[in-house]
């Protein structure tokens, strides 16, 4: 072994016992996914942790295990059982994912998820971090992690410079992550990273001062934790604008469609939708004539998604009978008082709520 090479190893033996000897001390240990560990669990906990805090997490986990306590119950459930569970958590890809691989977990495995990473990546919605994750939490497999409170201990140890979404940052992040998981114990070693990103090595508010790792964090010693990761170039989202027309019949049920399975909310449900350039009541009119009692104009209100803004102008119709089917999408009167099983994107709940309170009867 080379003076180099023998460096590098005693180096992340330290790093790698500090954070050990922190997590045994400190570390998270009583989280639901954390009792009775199975891949199943950490492979849903780990999906639903994605841009998503822990607090928030949790009772959206405990909801699925009842409704969903096998991988083969996911499987034989229908998708918007899954998405109605899921709504609220956004990042809806994430939930249609999750039930595609469950059914092939289901079929092609007999349930038992493949055990090295290699497989598991091969699975819908599993990348490597995930894959890593899994690996190592619930097999005892050596296999590094990179989700993004990882990332952040990581540059923030090695002051790595540029924004980890590039793909040389990421190259170097992964060299780094895989040199320092230890053979040893390399499940709770990658609980502890997640822990540490979360807790102590927050976004805003690092704890340095009671941090292991500070006395050779390169940004600790620079004064400048914050600075790291380097932020993503900013670039202004683009403004969006839709009308939404919710058409309620004589019952007080609001119609919804299907939306396709690509694009924003796919698969959910949602109030037609018009382009902000059609005029809403000549559009209404036309389709539905004598049935229109009256429209409201509802306040416009904004959304934003990862990429854009979406600003939508919601209106209410309420017609006098209920009419034929409207367009080839699928379609569903909805009951605000005794609520469906279904899908919905944030914003539909939001305005499904305000109705139910506006129009009790």
């Amino acid at each position: 072994m080379s003076p180099v090479t023998k460096e590098k190893t005693h180096n992340s033996s330290m790093f790698s016992d500090a954070v050990l000897n922190w997590f045994d001390q400190h570390g998270r240990k009583h989280l639901p996914w954390q009792q009775d560990i199975t891949p199943y669990k950490v492979w849903i906990s780990e999906v639903m942790l994605q841009q998503t805090q822990v607090a928030t997490v949790i009772p959206y986990f405990e909801r699925f295990m009842t409704e969903f306590p096998t991988v083969h119950d996911l499987a034989n459930a229908e998708q918007d059982k899954v998405l109605h569970l899921w709504t609220g958590l956004g990042y809806y890809a994430r939930a249609r994912n999750l039930h595609a691989c469950a059914k092939k977990v289901s079929t092609d495995f007999a349930g038992e998820f493949p055990r090295s990473v290699e497989g598991l990546e091969e699975l819908p919605g599993i990348g490597r971090s995930t894959a890593g994750a899994i690996a190592s939490i619930s097999m005892g497999i050596n296999a590094a992690i990179l989700d993004g409170n990882v990332k952040r201990v990581l540059c923030r140890y090695y002051a790595v410079e540029g924004w980890p979404g590039t793909t040389a940052v990421q190259k170097e992040l992964w060299e780094i992550a895989e040199r320092l998981t230890p053979n040893e114990r390399c499940n709770h070693y990658t609980q502890a990273m997640m822990d540490m990103g979360a807790t102590l090595c927050s976004r805003s508010k690092p704890q340095c001062g009671i941090c292991p790792l500070a006395p050779d964090c390169k940004a600790h010693s620079q004064g400048n934790p914050k600075d790291y990761p380097n932020s993503k170039p900013k670039k202004e989202k683009p403004e969006k604008h839709i009308q939404l027309v919710m058409l309620r019949d004589p019952k007080g049920h609001i119609l919804l469609e299907q939306r396709p399975q690509q694009g924003i909310w796919g698969g959910l449900w949602s109030f037609p939708e018009l382009t902000i350039e059609e005029d809403a009541s000549t559009r209404v009119q036309a389709l539905f004539g004598d049935l229109v009692i009256q429209q409201e104009n509802w306040p416009s209100f904004r959304h934003t998604f990862s990429h854009y803004h979406l600003h939508i102008n919601p209106i209410l119709i309420q017609l006098s009978k209920r009419p034929d089917a409207i367009g080839e999408s699928a379609q569903h009167w909805y009951n605000p008082q005794q609520p469906s099983e279904l899908g919905l994107a944030a914003p539909v709940k939001t305005l499904l709520t305000t109705i139910r309170t506006a129009h009790p009867n």
